[in-house]
């Protein structure tokens, strides 16, 4: 399984409609609200890391209210 998290800024006042969206998408983990530049962080999980990717981009990315993504992939150390 690869993970990755995905820091989400919105449209204003739009926040809690991505977070719900987003957490009906098949291999999200978790979604949350948060404060700060971002307004969503999503823990999102695949396959591989193509699968991951095309998930971010046909699926995340195209939801509504979204205004900027930014994708940072969970490495084991």
């Amino acid at each position: 399984m690869v993970q990755a998290y995905i820091l989400i800024q919105t449209e204003v006042g739009r926040a809690r409609d991505v977070a719900a969206t987003i957490a009906d998408i098949a291999g999200v983990v978790r979604v949350d609200a948060v404060t700060g530049p971002y307004d969503v962080v999503v823990l999102t999980e695949a396959h591989t890391v193509d699968e991951l990717g095309n998930m971010i981009v046909s699926k995340v990315q195209l939801v509504s209210g979204i205004t900027r993504t930014l994708t940072c992939s969970v490495v084991r150390l």
